[in-house]
């Protein structure tokens, strides 16, 4: 069910029905132009039909459209994992000197200070701009003495 969520592994798996449905969009437009131009010269009357054009077409565009999804959501994905990373590089020590953590690398305490109080200032930033927002959406004004 992992890959079911991987837009990766979605995008490889859509990309052969794409070059298939193409296959089969370009072949009926052959076949289509082919009798349309032999009515049109006389030589074959309207019998026997010929699949629709506008139906795989349809298919195409439709196999487009979620190739183009699985595309931007992977490029979310990547965009918030190099967010994360950016913003919480290395984790605080839990466990005492020498039991050694399931993280890995760690920073010391000491160096884990400024980064929470980054941490801090960026989501009391981020309370202040939905406040002053809401406060615009609603028409209030802001607390005297605020922030």
């Amino acid at each position: 069910q992992a890959q079911d969520f991987d837009p990766v592994q979605r995008f490889r798996l859509l990309l052969p029905q794409l070059k298939e449905s193409l296959q089969t969009l370009m072949k009926v437009a052959a076949q289509n132009l082919v009798q349309n131009s032999s009515i049109d010269n006389g030589q074959k009357s309207v019998d026997g039909a010929l699949q629709r054009f506008d139906k795989s077409l349809e298919e195409f565009y439709a196999l487009c459209d979620q190739l183009e999804l699985c595309l931007r959501l992977a490029h979310e994905c990547l965009s918030q994992s190099f967010d994360s990373a950016k913003h919480a590089p290395a984790l605080v020590p839990a466990a005492p000197k020498g039991e050694g953590g399931p993280g890995g690398e760690t920073l010391p305490y000491t160096q884990y200070l400024p980064l929470i109080k980054a941490q801090i200032a960026g989501a009391k930033d981020i309370h202040n701009a939905l406040l002053e927002g809401a406060n615009k959406i609603t028409g209030k004004l802001p607390p005297p003495g605020g922030p």
